[in-house]
């Protein structure tokens, strides 16, 4: 018997699952802010998204590994004017789950003119985009390259449900499970991807980084004031 295209012999046949967590950053972003108001203030900001992927790894089952962690998001740098910091603070984040291994992916936001029909006329609101897509592409490049086992996708966000749709016909042995942040549970979700599990808003606070933070390259970072 031979392993899909891709695959090792070593990993085939030793029963190692390769588990790769592709994380929805917005979706995971508000979900710890409504965990920090649920606990009374909290925190939860400060998390450290490789430590709190590997804890569930036994939930998926004994032989899953951590392969890789993809994460999604964009520098939300048109909040600045009413948010001030609000970029460097992403940074210093983005920073700090760079050093554990995380790979990081930006989209960006458009802008887009929404007309008011109470006020008669057009306001500026700010979309993300290509996220999404990047998510999705990024599955079906996994399932192509024979890159992992299983893959985890941290989202209640319906839009990736067509990407694993796809995935699940056209690679079959590929396992998928859904991570559901906290308040995020998506019903369509849980039942394309039996066996996913959800995050309770307490689990957030066992998994943050200490402060300050020591990169790799020996830089320390501060947890910022308001997280």
């Amino acid at each position: 018997m031979q392993p899909p295209p891709g695959y090792g012999l070593g990993d085939f046949f030793m029963g190692t699952n390769r588990t790769t967590y592709l994380i929805d950053g917005f979706n995971l972003y508000h979900s710890v802010v409504d965990a920090s108001i649920d606990l009374a203030g909290a925190t939860t900001k400060w998390l450290n998204i490789k430590s709190l992927c590997e804890s569930y790894l036994q939930i998926w089952g004994k032989d899953h590994a951590l392969e890789e962690i993809f994460y999604f998001s964009a520098l939300a740098t048109h909040c600045e004017p009413n948010n001030p910091g609000v970029v460097a603070r992403h940074q210093t984040f983005i920073s700090c789950i760079q050093s554990t291994g995380v790979i990081v992916e930006l989209a960006r936001f458009k802008e887009k003119q929404v007309y008011c029909r109470n006020c008669k006329k057009y306001t500026t609101h700010h979309e993300e985009k290509e996220t999404d897509v990047a998510l999705a592409i990024k599955i079906l490049e996994l399932c192509v390259r024979g890159k992992c086992d299983t893959i985890v996708v941290v989202t209640g966000d319906t839009d990736i449900a067509p990407a694993i749709r796809t995935a699940r016909i056209l690679y079959p042995h590929v396992g998928f499970r859904m991570l559901f942040p906290y308040k995020r549970k998506n019903k369509e979700l849980a039942q394309l991807c039996p066996g996913s599990a959800k995050i309770k808003a307490a689990v957030y606070t066992g998994h943050q980084f200490p402060d300050p933070f020591t990169l790799t390259d020996g830089t320390t970072l501060a947890k910022p004031p308001t997280w």
